[in-house]
């Protein structure tokens, strides 16, 4: 019996060493072109080694195309502004669905599940109407506000309150503090990893976002990183060497932010809220 569970252990790590190695060769390809001449990506090749080793595509990204700053800048703020409130306001109404009695808290989940239901698209053409009447297109906040706050990500925090334990309120009621005191400064600093898998996905959500940038922004200085990748390419020819170097800045804070959070990814995902 033993003997099959390893051989079973042998071929799964087998399987997802392969899988692994097949996820990872496009990205390395990414990297070793973004350190390429044009010419020599447009050859064909398929070499991880560079030929001619050259930065001049990342010097070129952030000195001759002079955009690229404010788009990087761009793509900074949303996200980082977004994911905040995003923590934020999830977290608070994900604690009320999960601990506070108020009269239509059912009704109130019961809508937060419906919202899970309904597609991005649908929305797309009433949120351009809504923001057009506010005078909010091709502004910051028309990209921030309408994602402020998640359906998913209440849910999430929901289930993790539901398990949080009710002693530790109850002492921190006996010691004077309030509802509001509780939650900041007792249940937010305990609920660290599921924070921390919510700020992940949030924040690539914002990051990676194309649509809602290429609908809302019309002016080229307030495009976010995704929509202004597009300006290198043009009707007569594709420049994969900037876009690749482009690609690996894209991708560098998402890198980082994984790594900073990555003790309280795991975590989080298990929707718990007690040790």
């Amino acid at each position: 019996m033993r003997k099959k569970i390893n051989v079973g252990k042998a071929f799964l790590f087998i399987f997802l060493t392969i899988y692994a190695v097949i996820t990872v060769i496009p990205f390395i390809w990414a990297l070793s072109a973004s350190f390429k001449p044009l010419n020599e990506i447009l050859s064909g090749g398929l070499n991880f080694i560079p030929e001619t080793f050259t930065v001049d595509n990342y010097i070129t990204i952030f000195t001759e195309q002079g955009l690229f700053p404010r788009w990087l800048l761009n793509s900074v703020i949303v996200a980082v502004i977004g994911t905040a409130l995003n923590l934020v306001f999830n977290s608070m109404a994900g604690y009320a669905l999960a601990r506070i009695s108020f009269p239509g808290r059912t009704v109130w989940f019961i809508i937060v599940l419906a919202v899970l239901m309904i597609p991005m698209q649908v929305t797309m053409i009433p949120n351009f109407l809504i923001l057009r009447e506010l005078g909010w297109l091709n502004s910051y906040q028309g990209l921030i506000v309408p994602g402020m706050i998640n359906a998913t990500f209440i849910f999430m925090m929901r289930q993790f309150f539901v398990n949080f334990p009710k002693e530790v309120e109850e002492a921190a009621a006996i010691d004077g503090l309030g509802r509001i005191g509780t939650f900041f400064r007792i249940v937010m600093p305990m609920a660290k990893p599921a924070l921390g898998a919510q700020a992940i996905f949030v924040f690539m959500a914002f990051w990676n976002n194309f649509m809602a940038p290429l609908i809302i922004m019309t002016d080229a200085s307030m495009y976010t990183l995704p929509v202004g990748l597009n300006a290198f390419q043009s009707d007569y020819a594709t420049y994969w060497n900037y876009i690749m170097a482009a690609s690996m800045v894209f991708t560098l804070p998402v890198l980082l932010l994984y790594i900073f959070f990555n003790q309280f990814f795991l975590k989080g995902l298990s929707f718990r809220g007690d040790k």
